[in-house]
């Protein structure tokens, strides 16, 4: 951080030492911030400080990343965000291979087609050159104050590999294998599919398992055997035996799976070793290629809480049963599971954990992780080095799959690599794998010799990551003893080469001054378990009745139903509703933002056969929604959908099944179902075409429901009966009590300055099960949401469907 031509260079401590120095800058009142690091893909670096009137302040972030290569390529993510256009804005990269670059692609989720020119790419035999700097007016969005540079800036690249070895970087003493043989035979895999079948992943987890199955299926050999297994409490099998994946019994099993129901509790420990049994089975009976590899894939979203539920008793059980015979890998849904139980029996068992995220991409998330594993090319590959080599990383590893490597790093007594030579033994797919010899070395000194400052010492460094990342997988699967130990090598390295693990952060002081100012910043990582813990900590505390906040994070805002208005917090754990009933063509504002011009009115149609009560059931029947800036319309009805978009106008029919896409919008339609509309930097939302039928009178009704997905980057001055909650609610809930219905809960609410009685119901939410829905638990707010809503329902209605702003 620099101030005013003054540097000050983070420290990196011991976690307890640094939370200290931390702790005593906010009791003593002085000026204090927390950088934080969290993400899915990568690490987010969050930084807050204070900055005096007419300072001059300069943030530079150095970080190293050990790129895996996944799926034939490595990747370098950089996650741009830019609010307003900045005066000089630039990515530059510089790649060198030694071994010859075979591709370089470089792409980002942001860029249109006046930017495209503006990526530059150079690549020679062994080295390339991306860049990108858009002009202060380039970055500039059309008709808006903000940045088009927002999301991801992607390159992707591979290297030649000529050699069965692969290459040896050498620097100052350490060295660095990185071992990926070209053109080796797919090993033939027998897999179990253990799914969890059990209450919990009711609605979206369920169809995202079925669609990722789906996919996965599809992928096997016709040489690979597989079995499906489903689980709850009770255990259940497509067939008690392991199927060759034919075309038609790959066919079979799609059939199966799509039929999938969620019921009952949980029981993964007898799930797993009925799947180790089944492998076991049919090796003995020799109905799997001797040359194959087993393989059991878990997915689950919840803790065992039937049969075996002792996490540490399930793992002795699985690992007794499997006996190092074969490999588990486990998918944990969401943040409900266990996921450091999933991770360390996979560890315990020649396999991997990893967490699926909950969001739309899910299944996505299950077919990239399977595309990753579920090809291996190696079997129990050993790494062996000369005896000029000392304190190796991990040399042993139960499989090598396709389009990934292994990375081996070492020291070099004497500096000596006249010496040096890699063998490599495992078992291949017909027959054992051998390579040995001397590696070639890259003198890297004269490559870059501008960018020494990188290159000096970056094997040494490569070589104490590797080292204090599998110390740290160690430690999980040591004792309370061996833990301590393993923890305190891990810890020393960490300090000597200042990096941020789990047991470390990094601290940055402003030392007083003559105004008195004081800024410590602190950065942490935390461990798997321990970001689990927070996050169920937060969710634990917005659940509390008795505390409100504003929530913006995954809020749902929706309307569905004869009215039913819905307010999802996923963060506090709660949701609110309301119900608002007017004459047929009433047409309501249900959102208006003024700076982007983003509408959303709707019009009530009714039923068609009135009571015989003489009530009228009412429902949203038309949307007009209209972005002035990106120049979007949607008329949407219950018989057709019209679209006006870059000049063009297109008249869609429910019965269709379609996609559109340009610069701005993203648009698809599910047959007879949803329409899901994404707009550039803007909005997600879906609306969802019901028919209800009531067989006993004949008769049926067709009408429509609005669900906004993402509202982020709308201003905050949206309204409207939806859009007033996109940017959250604060509410207080007291004195809850029986309510008159049966089984009914009532309390007292205090929100937006109002006291209000509220009573618990219950709403169907479509948006994640668009056939059945979900039932949601609210918070209902009668009288037309009175006191919850800004004014009264009369106050938001307009006379035209595509009433501007």
């Amino acid at each position: 951080m620099e101030i005013d031509g003054q540097v000050y260079v983070g420290e990196v401590k011991e976690k307890e030492s640094a939370k200290e120095q931390y702790e005593k800058a906010v009791s003593s009142g002085k000026t204090a911030g927390l950088v934080k690091a969290s993400g899915r893909k990568m690490e987010k670096f969050s930084v807050s400080v204070n900055i005096a009137a007419q300072s001059s302040v300069s943030f530079i972030l150095i970080y190293e990343e050990l790129l895996q290569r996944t799926l034939g390529s490595y990747e370098i993510l950089i996650r741009v965000k830019v609010e307003q256009p900045a005066q000089e804005f630039q990515i530059e990269a510089d790649i060198y291979e030694p071994q010859g670059i075979a591709f370089v692609e470089a792409s980002a989720t942001f860029l249109t087609n006046e930017l495209i020119p503006l990526v530059e790419k150079t690549v020679t035999d062994t080295k390339a050159h991306i860049s990108f700097s858009p002009t202060v007016e380039q970055q500039k969005c059309p008709g808006c104050k903000g940045s088009l540079i927002n999301g991801d800036f992607i390159i992707k690249y591979d290297v030649k590999r000529a050699t069965s070895l692969g290459e040896v970087q050498a620097v100052n003493g350490y060295f660095v294998h990185f071992f990926s043989p070209p053109d080796l035979a797919r090993v033939p895999k027998n897999v179990v599919y253990v799914i969890d079948t059990s209450g919990s992943m009711h609605g979206a987890k369920i169809e995202q398992t079925r669609e990722s199955m789906v996919a996965i299926l599809q992928d096997l050999h016709e040489e690979d055997h597989f079995g499906i297994l489903l689980f709850e409490r009770k255990i259940s099998y497509w067939k008690d035996y392991l199927t060759k994946a034919t075309k038609r019994n790959v066919s079979d099993a799609i059939d199966y799976v799509k039929k999938i129901q969620d019921r009952g509790s949980t029981n993964i420990n007898s799930a797993i070793l009925d799947a180790v049994s089944l492998l076991k089975k049919e090796r003995k009976e020799k109905k799997v290629p001797e040359r194959s590899m087993d393989m059991i894939f878990l997915l689950t979203d919840g803790m065992p809480n039937s049969g075996v539920t002792s996490p540490q008793l399930i793992q002795q059980n699985v690992f007794s049963a499997i006996g190092g015979s074969m490999s588990l890998f486990c998918l944990g849904f969401g943040n409900d599971v266990d996921y450091s139980f999933l991770d360390v029996m996979c560890r315990q068992n020649k396999g991997v954990a990893r967490r699926i995220f909950d969001g739309s991409d899910a299944a996505i998330q299950l077919k990239g992780f399977y595309e990753e594993v579920s090809s291996p090319l190696l079997l129990e590959v050993d790494l062996r080095y000369s005896e000029n080599t000392d304190f190796l990383t991990k040399t042993h590893y139960s499989q090598l799959f396709n389009g990934s490597e292994i990375v081996v790093a070492g020291q070099l007594k004497e500096n000596d690599m006249d010496n040096f030579l890699v063998e490599v033994f495992a078992h291949g797919s017909e027959e054992n794998f051998v390579a040995q010899g001397k590696a070639s070395v890259t003198d890297w000194q004269t490559v870059y010799p501008e960018k020494g400052y990188i290159f000096g010492d970056f094997i040494e460094r490569m070589w104490a990551y590797l080292t204090i990342q599998q110390q740290l997988e160690n430690s999980a699967l040591s004792t309370t003893e061996e833990r301590g130990n393993i923890e305190a090598k891990a810890l020393n390295l960490s300090l000597k080469y200042n990096f941020v693990t789990p047991l470390t952060s990094l601290v940055v002081t402003k030392p007083e001054n003559e105004n008195g100012a004081n800024r410590s910043l602190i950065a942490d990582k935390m461990t798997e378990s321990q970001r689990q813990q927070a996050e169920r900590h937060m969710a634990g505390a917005h659940a509390s009745p008795a505390v409100g906040s504003p929530v913006t994070d995954d809020l749902l805002a929706a309307v569905d139903g004869d009215p039913h208005f819905m307010i999802e917090l996923p963060d506090k754990n709660d949701a609110l509703c309301f119900n608002i009933n007017d004459k047929p063509g009433t047409i309501f504002s249900l959102v208006r933002d003024p700076k982007s011009g983003f509408v959303v009115n709707g019009q009530i149609i009714s039923k068609k056969k009135v009571a015989l009560d003489g009530n009228m059931n009412t429902y949203f029947g038309h949307f007009g929604i209209t972005h002035q800036k990106l120049g979007v319309r949607l008329d949407v009805s219950v018989q057709e959908i019209s679209v006006f978009y870059s000049d063009k106008q297109v008249k869609l029919l429910w019965s269709d099944a379609t996609s559109l896409r340009d610069a701005n919008m993203e648009l698809k339609l599910v047959k007879n179902c949803s329409l899901t509309v994404t707009l550039r930097h803007s909005v997600k939302f879906r609306v969802i075409r019901h028919t209800k039928v009531w067989k006993r009178r004949h008769d049926h009704q067709d009408y429509l429901g609005f669900y906004t997905l993402d509202s982020h980057h709308l201003s905050a001055s949206v309204h409207g009966l939806l859009g007033q909650f996109y940017h959250g609610v604060v509410f207080e809930l007291t004195d809850l009590r029986p309510g008159e219905g049966q089984e009914k809960l009532d309390a007292t609410m205090y929100v937006k300055g109002q006291r209000l009685n509220v009573t618990r119901h219950w709403q169907k939410d479509f948006n994640k099960d668009l056939k059945n829905g979900e039932s949601i638990a609210c918070w209902f707010v009668d009288n037309e949401g009175r006191g919850l809503i800004d004014g009264a329902a009369s106050d938001y209605t307009v006379s035209d469907l595509f009433t501007a702003i």
